[in-house]
């Protein structure tokens, strides 16, 4: 099978056909380690590190433990949306 080397970006790329990322298991962000002897080029990942990479549920555990994993330097600015106008208005103590 062959493929090409692309520039992308800063950087040179070999973009994996479909069939070869899916038998393998592939997926965007995981590491692969580059060998090269002989002439010749070899990516393998480590199995450990490919379990350690797979998607986690997306829930709001999982979010507020990333939040906090990331730090307050990664957090997303918080937004004033004002005073309350019209009929969202609620007439509670946490509403003023």
């Amino acid at each position: 099978m062959k493929v090409q080397v692309a520039k992308w970006g800063n950087s040179t790329a070999v973009r994996l056909p479909t069939a070869v990322v899916k038998q393998l298991g592939l997926r965007p962000g995981m590491a692969l380690e580059v060998t090269v002897d002989d002439g010749g080029v070899r990516l393998s990942a480590d199995s450990a590190a490919q379990s350690a990479r797979r998607p986690q549920p997306l829930t709001l555990d999982w979010i507020v433990s990333e939040m906090r994993r990331l730090g307050s330097a990664e957090e997303p600015e918080t937004l004033g949306w004002g005073g309350d106008v019209g009929a969202e208005i609620v007439d509670d103590d946490t509403a003023r």
